[in-house]
């Protein structure tokens, strides 16, 4: 590109926030003009986060201070309810990347229920697209604004969807159990939950109550027409990042794994970011840790009446700032992969 997309980062200093910042910086289309923090005016990003120390940066400003029309694209890595302030006002002034809840769920009812608070702006909510990048991939790139989905919903999606479509799996009785890196909960979260002294814990919860089950009911229900009942039991693991959803899923006829690996694999020739494995191959959270893949395998059940999915991401790319950058991507008609083709990093 000639001329550089510029960007602003608002919610800079979140775990997402930081993230966002870091890839962006390694990508050579994108110019970092604004930092945005509601707390952490004047200091340096660098200070939040030890990959940024060799990289100039704006110094970070108050949220409030921007001034939306001078940036193509407002990255909004914010709490629930914060981004739909910021919409309410400045709905044509930028292209927003929005990674909080705010413009996920069609349904404002469904979302005020959720969330427990009321939508301030629900008439723009039709003006968000899903961005669920290989699945929603012409719609994005017609869209001006975009909702990133969850990191849960990310990982039991991509490998759901094109089952439910084909009609592959049933859609009732499906059991979803689903382990995420501390990370996934904030940096509010309180590190005694999973160490103290030298032992470390590992627990389940809001098991068929996550906030995130009615953002995955609306979406696979978009899939299918049969009656959809799932169920949902997110776990926290003393681990910083990476998700590893097993989803248990009935057959609706009898077929052999091989044929629903190839079905996997050619439903996702196009999109690079996607891994559907062989036998031989591990799926683990050091292969997806820092990267934007989605990794895939399949495994028969005993009976040949049902498979287990195992669907691995990491929750901080492309459960959120990877994914959000394959959208704006896809916006500016860029190279899907540009900024997210990188080395691991320590």
């Amino acid at each position: 590109m000639n001329n550089k997309i510029k960007v602003a980062v608002l919610g800079c200093t979140g775990y997402t926030g930081l993230e966002l910042i870091y890839l962006l910086s390694n990508h050579s289309d994108v110019l970092i003009n604004f930092l945005g923090s509601s707390s952490n005016k004047g200091k340096k990003i660098s200070s939040f986060d030890k990959r940024l120390k060799n990289i100039k940066f704006p110094k970070i400003n108050n949220i409030n201070e921007i001034n939306y029309i001078d940036y193509n694209v407002v990255f909004l890595a914010l709490p629930h309810n914060i981004s739909q302030n910021i919409i309410k006002d400045n709905f044509n002034k930028s292209i927003f990347i929005d990674l909080s809840a705010d413009f996920r769920l069609d349904n404002q009812k469904i979302y005020e229920k959720n969330y427990n608070n009321k939508h301030l702006c629900p008439k723009y909510l039709k003006n968000f697209t899903y961005g669920l990048a290989e699945i929603n991939h012409s719609k994005i790139k017609k869209s001006k604004h975009i909702a990133v989905p969850g990191c849960y919903p990310t990982s039991i999606l991509i490998p759901l969807i094109p089952l439910l479509k084909k009609n592959i799996i049933k859609s009732s009785n499906l059991i979803i159990d689903s382990k995420s890196g501390y990370s996934g909960a904030g940096k509010n979260f309180d590190m005694k939950n999973i160490f103290k002294d030298d032992q470390i814990n590992f627990y389940n919860y809001n098991t068929n109550k996550h906030r995130h089950m009615c953002e995955i009911k609306q979406e696979l229900e978009k899939v299918t027409k049969s009656n959809l009942n799932f169920s949902f039991n997110p776990h926290i693991l003393p681990i910083y990042r990476g998700i590893m959803s097993t989803m248990y899923c009935d057959l609706n006829k009898k077929m052999k794994k091989k044929d629903i690996i190839e079905f996997l694999k050619d439903y996702y020739k196009q999109n690079i970011f996607i891994k559907i494995l062989d036998d031989k191959d591990r799926g683990d959270f050091f292969n997806v840790q820092n990267t934007n893949n989605c990794l895939i395998k399949v495994f028969e059940n005993y009976d040949n009446n049902k498979i287990i999915l195992i669907s691995l991401i990491d929750n901080l790319i492309k459960g959120a700032a990877g994914q959000a950058i394959q959208c704006m991507n896809l916006i500016f008609d860029i190279n899907e992969i540009k900024g997210l083709k990188f080395k691991k990093s320590a």
